[in-house]
């Protein structure tokens, strides 16, 4: 599989089981108190570490203290850390030097100009998650299961290394990759039966789509 793939949002090791056996190279958890996909530290620990060695373990906060993260990457381990909230290029580089950890820095897109914010983190993030802005009144950063207009990122620099995410799923995700040809992509909503429920056979159709859609453009 050339595209990478995270599932993000898991809480439960039978999901971890379905996102590795599918083919996802990295996936997340997320320690967000107002997220319905929030995880312990202590539970991610025991799912990260049956997931070291088959695939990245990604620890998703929103804004955090060090603290927070001193917590968090105690017990989980990971192999990146995830910023997902208003973090300054300051403060992505403060985190890479404290823990030294590669750093995916999420940024929010609804029209072609918001692609001036990734510049002040080029080269400090190591790569980044390029999502839909939040709807009006959400209380979440991510995972609100809406896509961008992804014909804007038609001038993004080839060089900048993205996931894409925000409302993919298995009904899109070929018209997606068709559309931006991004090399990495994140999923959360998308394969989810209710908010924070992944559903296995919901992975497992994401992957037969995104084969099929590798396979069409080959």
């Amino acid at each position: 599989m050339s595209v990478s793939v995270k599932i993000c949002g898991l809480k439960t090791q039978e999901t971890l089981e379905a996102a590795i056996t599918g083919g996802a190279s990295h996936v997340g958890f997320i320690f967000f108190e107002k997220s319905p996909r929030n995880i312990a530290p202590p539970d991610a620990g025991g799912l990260a570490e049956s997931a070291r060695g088959r695939a990245k373990n990604v620890a998703v906060s929103v804004n955090a203290t060090d603290d927070v993260l001193d917590m968090i990457v105690s017990a989980v381990k990971p192999d990146m850390l995830q910023l997902h909230g208003g973090e300054s290029p300051e403060r992505v580089a403060a985190v890479k030097a404290r823990y030294g950890l590669p750093v995916m820095k999420a940024i929010a897109l609804k029209e072609q100009g918001d692609l001036r914010l990734i510049e002040p983190y080029r080269g400090v993030a190591d790569r980044f998650l390029l999502e839909a802005k939040p709807p009006a009144g959400s209380e979440l950063p991510g995972g609100n299961g809406i896509p961008f207009d992804w014909t804007i990122l038609s001038t993004l620099d080839p060089d900048i290394d993205y996931m894409l995410s925000g409302g993919l799923n298995p009904g899109n995700i070929g018209e997606a990759l068709a559309e931006t040809g991004a090399r990495g992509v994140d999923l959360s909503s998308g394969v989810e039966r209710a908010p924070g429920q992944k559903d296995t056979k919901l992975i497992a159709a994401f992957f037969e789509a995104l084969q099929a859609a590798e396979k069409a453009a080959a």
